[in-house]
């Protein structure tokens, strides 16, 4: 994240403050819908540091809701009334439970408001740490819907693995069998409950992402856990769609952060929190996000009591302090864990990383060729895939004014080589964004790279075009045949040829003077990278796996090559 960016939500945090602590609060009545939602919102509101910005902002959207739609104080009472006659398991056994503040604050964010007689809210997302007793609650969601909403209800609670759908769908069996014990009304098996009743015909049922059949569904509510983890969205998409005859649909999503910046929930996490800023307006969306705000050290008891409502509910009062101190002693892989699963931020190992995923984001930036001015001295450096595989060319500029490196990359992958490739929905996902610019044909097609490198010195004046001498031939007899042979430059992939770009990188990218453009793909390849050394203390970067791909790293490395190698 820059500092741009930092001053951006400052500046928001600042501002939703006052204009909470302005709200005159008991205009709106919440006590006559329940105590507990109107001290939750002044909670809020008038402690503005024990609560962090998106908190704070789903706050002042509630009441803006309120202002627009009104209270509909039968719906949420009724249904408070719903779920705290249920019973959840617990360390005693089956018990009820009373809503907690935090809670009654989410269920009236999804049931208050009305227009037209259907409900307004249609989606939730709930980003809350581990142990938050967050696929519990939701579970009363599918279980109000199995038992009072549509006749033809069909209830779905969804996850990537089995483990982790059955889970929430234990839940809504266990609170099933405990309101219809000898199975009059409901048949409950271990994955779908049934309707008996002649007047329903409701389900629910419990799905995976590798369920087999998932045509003809006409879903109602849709509960989708740990969603994080997900490498695709293709069963919430299945599911979400299916809704299109359902007066009040419900899609949920449960999730607490992880370290997959590539799955489909990063991006939209960026979307729920720029409704929360006012980015977009989007009235059928519940986001109630926990996270620390951008200046929270992550070894302070406040920060942990602003991430995790339940500190001291369904959470021992100690337990943050004693897994960061685990994790601490423990080391990377352990400190990850308390980062995602307990801090509940988008994290990743920087310990083992060398320029870590989340560095190379905050040195991106915008950079269009087409605004490139004057025709500045360059370096390119390419690296080509085998054959089936996507290449990389990085353009290299330098601005001697401010110091500063530049680095422009393009990623180039064979159109044919995508059906059943390992990460095919990755790479069309990009592709279908502009990141990664397909080729026709099943193979690499080395005319596209050699067009692009004479296209960019339309744009500069390459001075150097660094290549890997094993494996570029082809391209190179292209490129020297259209009059680049004079800049034709070998640079073998050494440890020792490595290591001083490697230190300048690092140094650069650390003190602000090197920048990249803002192609996610570049920030894939630094998070597969880490530095390897030989037994003469040189280095360069290595996959973490054989299977990742690092290329846009290797060919920004190869041009500094080119610039420390130059002479004038």
């Amino acid at each position: 994240m820059t500092e741009e960016e930092k001053d951006r939500l400052r500046l928001a945090k600042a501002d939703v403050t006052a204009k909470l602590a302005a709200m005159d609060i008991g205009r709106y009545r919440l006590s006559d819908v329940d105590g507990r939602l109107d001290r939750y919102v002044r909670g809020v509101a008038g402690d503005p540091g024990g609560h962090n910005l998106y908190e704070q902002l789903a706050v002042a959207r509630f009441l803006a809701m309120c202002d627009r739609y009104g209270i509909n104080v039968t719906e949420v009472q009724q249904f408070y009334d719903f779920y705290e006659s249920l019973y959840f398991p617990g360390k005693a056994g089956l018990q009820r439970y009373p809503l907690t503040p935090v809670q009654a604050f989410q269920f009236a964010g999804i049931f208050a408001f009305w227009q037209g007689g259907r409900r307004v809210v249609r989606e939730v997302v709930l980003y809350v740490p581990r142990k938050f007793s967050k696929t519990t609650g939701t579970a009363s969601l599918a279980i109000y819907d199995l038992l009072y909403g549509d006749a033809n209800a069909e209830c779905y609670t969804a996850a990537n693995s089995a483990d982790q759908a059955k889970k929430c769908f234990d839940v809504i069996r266990g609170c099933m069998r405990k309101l219809d014990p000898k199975e009059k009304r409901y048949l409950v098996n271990e994955q779908a409950i049934k309707s008996r009743r002649r007047d329903r015909s409701a389900f629910a049922q419990c799905l995976t992402a590798n369920a087999k059949t998932k045509d003809g569904l006409n879903a109602s509510t849709v509960i989708m856990d740990e969603f994080s983890q997900a490498q695709d969205s293709d069963l919430l998409t299945v599911l979400t769609t299916s809704m299109g005859v359902r007066d009040n649909p419900l899609t949920v999503i449960i999730t607490t952060a992880s370290d997959v910046f590539d799955g489909p929930f990063y991006d939209m996490l960026q979307g729920y929190k720029a409704v929360l800023l006012g980015e977009y307006d989007d009235d059928g969306l519940f986001a109630h996000l926990f996270e620390p705000d951008i200046d929270d050290p992550e070894d302070s008891e406040a920060t942990w009591r602003k991430v995790h409502p339940h500190l001291g509910i369904t959470v021992n009062p100690d337990f943050y302090e004693q897994e960061y101190k685990k994790a601490q002693r423990n080391g990377a892989e352990a400190m990850l864990a308390f980062r995602t699963k307990l801090l509940n931020i988008y994290a990743e190992n920087e310990q083992r990383s060398w320029i870590s995923a989340s560095l190379a984001r905050r040195i991106s930036r915008p950079m269009p060729l087409d605004a490139i001015k004057g025709r500045p001295d360059a370096m390119v450096a390419i690296d080509l895939s085998e054959s089936d595989d996507f290449s990389a060319v990085t353009m290299g500029l330098y601005d001697p004014a401010l110091q500063n490196f530049n680095f422009h990359t393009a990623y180039f992958f064979p159109e044919g080589a995508l059906p059943g490739h390992p990460n095919e929905k990755l790479y069309r996902a990009w592709a279908s964004k502009g990141f990664l610019r397909l080729t026709p044909g099943d193979v690499i097609d080395y005319r596209v790279i050699v067009d692009y490198v004479l296209y960019l010195n339309t744009a500069v004046r390459i001075l150097g075009i660094g290549y890997d001498p094993w494996k570029s031939q082809e391209v190179i007899n292209m490129l020297a045949a259209s009059g680049a042979g004079g800049v034709l430059k070998g640079v073998r992939q050494t440890y020792g040829t490595f290591t001083a770009p490697v230190e300048s990188f690092e140094h650069g990218a650390k003190t602000g003077h090197i920048f990249i453009n803002d192609n996610p793909i570049n920030a894939y390849c630094f998070g597969n990278a880490v530095l390897d050394t030989d037994n003469l203390e040189n280095c360069k970067p290595v996959k973490r796996r054989h299977t990742q791909k690092i290329d846009g790293v290797i060919t920004m490395l190869m041009c500094l090559r080119l610039f420390i190698d130059y002479e004038r």
